[in-house]
């Protein structure tokens, strides 16, 4: 493949699930896959601390990356967020991406001290934190910030590279932040490449990405793809909102491989109609049985190209 395809899945970090969710991610890190994503709702308490769980499950594999899916900025200032990321990095050997939003559940997030932001000061704050955590990652001099939100005066950025920076962009303020200085976008509400919103959302970040001097391309869309693994094909593979509903692996294949090709999907991160995968049957056969078939697939289509 030309690029690289993600595949991951959405581990459930809830306090009761703590065995349930080592077995799962250690499994899918042997079965070569690439991502484990969590939720972070911190307002939650019934959650574990997703980035102390990352670092936990991290350090319990050998090949698989972790993100937050997304990370609660509000509850996380960006500079300590920084260090949490470079640290994550350099004691897993860069498996750590940055998911991040502008923010979400602000109802929820106030009742934990934090300030509410206007929606205008959200998405300002979400873009300063993003050029921040990256000035404060992969070393050189200090670092003077002089931002609305943030400021820092003389920190020495961390002698590691900035991870990657993949946004759940949802308004139009937002998506264009991502086009300017991010390097994935998630689509929200589980949308994918057959929706509405993808169609609406994806040319506000192709046109930000090009204003400032970007190539759209370079800017990779991951989705968060909830469904069924039946044994047979199914008649019907999306409901009447048009919304992935599951079928065979065969059928998951096709669509998957169409994403790829077709509409220039960059990853896959895979949960169960839940919202996370808790049956290690399942997350096996999206392991074992679906991932290497549309890695298959698409080299050979790529390869076909290829030769003209």
């Amino acid at each position: 493949m030309s690029e690289k395809i993600f595949f991951g899945f959405c581990a459930n970090n809830g306090i009761g699930k703590v065995p349930d969710l080592l077995s799962a991610v250690q499994q899918a890190d042997r079965d070569g896959l690439d991502l484990v994503s969590m939720f972070d709702h911190p307002y939650v308490g019934d959650y574990l601390d997703t980035y102390a769980t990352l670092g936990f499950t991290l350090g319990a594999t050998q090949r698989i990356t972790g993100f937050a899916n997304v990370t609660n900025l509000a509850t996380r200032p960006a500079p300590m967020l920084a260090r949490t990321l470079t640290s994550l990095s350099a004691l897993s050997g860069g498996r750590v991406v940055l998911g991040v939003g502008a923010g979400f559940q602000w109802d929820r997030i106030s009742d934990m001290g934090v300030p509410r932001l206007s929606p205008s000061d959200a998405v300002n704050a979400f873009e300063e934190a993003i050029v921040l955590i990256r000035k404060l990652s992969g070393g050189g001099p200090a670092v003077t910030y002089e931002g609305k939100h943030y400021r820092v005066n003389q920190i020495d950025p961390a002698p590691v590279a900035a991870p990657l920076v993949w946004t759940g962009s949802a308004g139009p303020k937002s998506l264009a932040v991502t086009g300017r200085v991010a390097d994935g976008w998630l689509p929200p509400l589980i949308a994918d490449w057959l929706s509405e919103r993808y169609r609406t959302s994806r040319p506000i970040i192709d046109e930000a990405a090009a204003s400032v001097g970007r190539d759209p391309g370079e800017i990779r869309t991951i989705y968060n793809f909830p469904g069924r693994i039946t044994d047979r094909p199914l008649a019907v593979t999306r409901d009447e909102d048009n919304r992935w509903i599951g079928g065979s692996v065969g059928q998951w294949v096709d669509e998957l491989t169409g994403a790829v090709l077709e509409h220039g999907a960059a990853g896959f991160n895979f949960a169960e109609p839940s919202g996370f995968v808790e049956d290690l049957t399942v997350l096996s056969r999206w392991a074992t049985e679906i991932v290497p078939a549309v890695r298959e697939a698409v080299a050979k289509e790529e390869a076909g190209r290829a030769a003209g």
